[in-house]
């Protein structure tokens, strides 16, 4: 009968020891949750100051320019006026530097007085030392704000692979992963504006990605928390061992290339209700296509 009872008693207290090491995990995040948020700005579109990135501008680039040696092409192909629809894909944790260096040309290129947001996880703009972003058009991803932008006449830039995309592996850094979300094909087809993709490399070698890290996000219920579905895992500088990436990481001076593809009307090429597993797969294959060409032209990983 005692032989029989030791088994469960110990059974018992491994799963009792999981659910407390659970609770407590989930608790922490709950406490978190809350002085987070309220870091969280309520992004206004009128926060993008054209003064500010004037003024930035300069030294700003001479860091993208030397840094990452950034390499942008075909801005030409943007639409000179009106609203558009960028769509990029993502790389380099929560200090992306691919955002960075496109803003940065967009702004050169077409004059800071042209109407420019780009949006991001609120975590981002929760950041320390990131409040800044704002200033140069970054808001919160959001329906209502992609609406406000095209609305108004701006240029807008998403990333539908969001935090899924820019925490995957390194090992993935010439890779389209949108995770099939299909969201910024019905903004385009809805507000009826050409849909420009833009194709990038080199920010997923700013630091050695090594997991998503999609089962602790999920343990921690961080989805429900803080729309959070990775918590990922990296090798970046100054901390060695980067889980979370919350507190950022000095990007490696990674060579950053960019190219600029051509307009897509997504209406006249697809028809006005098109299948949108069909144009999800036609617009990514032609990303995936550049990337690869990206990736075959470089000849080692940071350098380029």
């Amino acid at each position: 009968m005692s032989e029989s009872r030791v088994p469960a008693r110990n059974g018992g207290s491994a799963a009792g020891a999981v659910r407390l090491v659970s609770g407590l995990a989930t608790g922490l995040a709950g406490a978190l949750t809350g002085p987070i948020a309220r870091r969280i700005p309520t992004a206004d579109l009128d926060e993008r100051d054209p003064d500010y990135i004037r003024e930035t501008l300069p030294g700003l680039w001479m860091v993208a320019s030397f840094y990452f040696r950034a390499d942008v092409r075909g801005l030409e192909r943007i639409p000179a006026e009106g609203p558009v629809l960028l769509v990029g894909n993502h790389s380099g944790g929560n200090l992306t530097p691919d955002t960075l260096v496109f803003t940065l040309a967009f702004s050169t290129y077409f004059g800071v007085e042209r109407r420019f947001f780009q949006l991001a996880h609120n975590l981002v703009l929760a950041m320390p030392g990131l409040g800044s972003l704002r200033k140069y058009g970054t808001v919160a991803a959001s329906s209502a704000n992609a609406h406000k932008a095209l609305d108004s006449g701006a240029a807008l830039l998403v990333y539908p692979g969001g935090d899924y995309e820019v925490h995957r592996p390194s090992s993935e850094s010439a890779h389209v992963d949108f995770d099939g979300r299909q969201g910024f094909l019905r903004l385009a087809l809805e507000k009826e504006v050409p849909l420009v993709p833009v194709v990038a490399i080199g920010g997923q070698e700013t630091a050695l990605f090594l997991t998503r890290g999609e089962r602790i996000a999920s343990a921690l219920r961080l989805d429900r928390l803080l729309r959070l579905k990775v918590v990922p895992i990296s090798i970046a500088l100054p901390w060695g061992l980067n889980i979370g990436d919350m507190a950022g990481h000095l990007p490696l001076p990674a060579k950053i290339t960019i190219q600029v593809l051509d307009p897509i009307d997504v209406e006249e090429e697809f028809g006005g209700d098109p299948d949108l597993d069909e144009v999800y797969a036609s617009v990514v294959g032609r990303m995936q296509h550049t990337l690869d060409d990206l990736a075959a032209a470089r000849r080692l990983p940071v350098i380029g």
